[in-house]
């Protein structure tokens, strides 16, 4: 995996908690295999200014039609009410591109239901809301959903949108962010709040 830019898809109602882990992770060189390896860039439809469902308010770094696959380490979708109404038809397009080109792309909540539609998880395993959730969309994937929290198939993640913290999990493997140990003592703090493998990793560095 290159390294380089990370984008973040950023729009009017994004659920801002849902993609919190992964670029807080990314962002934070401490444990990292290659510190500074990735950075995240928000992008936008325009650079006009967004606001997310909870309230913050945020000017994208680019637009997303100058975003390139080539470019790029990962893009990554957070839900948000905006794609339940069929909006964010570019970031869609530009998810296609990315998957045309082998480029990872990362979707939870709403944005797995766009990617639905569009026909990117009819051959890939994948997860939900629900399985209901998808079936609405008329795709024909219904067969290879798994109920899991988040799942990774052919560089696709999915993601429910009650779990963000196993969605920047199957993030940072795909990015190869982390060694082994340092994944799963980020994991264990993280999701049962195990900090017993964070202080063996962060004991080293106090020494």
């Amino acid at each position: 995996m290159n390294g380089g830019a990370v984008h973040l898809f950023v729009f009017d109602t994004m659920a801002d908690w849902e993609a919190a882990y992964a670029i807080a992770g990314i962002n934070n060189p401490q444990f990292q295999l290659a510190p500074g390896r990735y950075h995240v860039t928000t992008a936008g439809t325009s650079r006009e200014m967004v606001t997310t469902i909870g309230g913050v308010r945020i000017q994208p770094e680019v637009a997303l039609s100058d975003v390139s696959p080539s470019a790029s380490a990962m893009l990554i979708l957070p839900g948000g009410e905006s794609w339940e109404r069929g909006a964010n038809l570019e970031a869609v397009d530009k998810a296609r591109d990315f998957v045309s080109a082998g480029v990872p792309v990362a979707a939870i909540c709403a944005a797995t239901l766009a990617l639905a539609r569009v026909g990117l998880l009819d051959d890939r395993e994948h997860t939900s809301n629900a399985p209901e959730y998808l079936t609405a969309s008329g795709y024909r994937g219904a067969c290879l959903y798994r109920s899991l929290p988040a799942i990774t198939d052919r560089k696709v993640i999915t993601a429910a949108g009650m779990s963000p913290i196993d969605f920047a999990y199957e993030i940072f493997k795909v990015l190869n962010l982390y060694s082994s140990a340092a994944l799963e003592a980020w994991y264990a703090l993280f999701k049962h709040g195990d900090a017993s493998r964070y202080y063996e990793l962060a004991r080293p560095m106090q020494e």
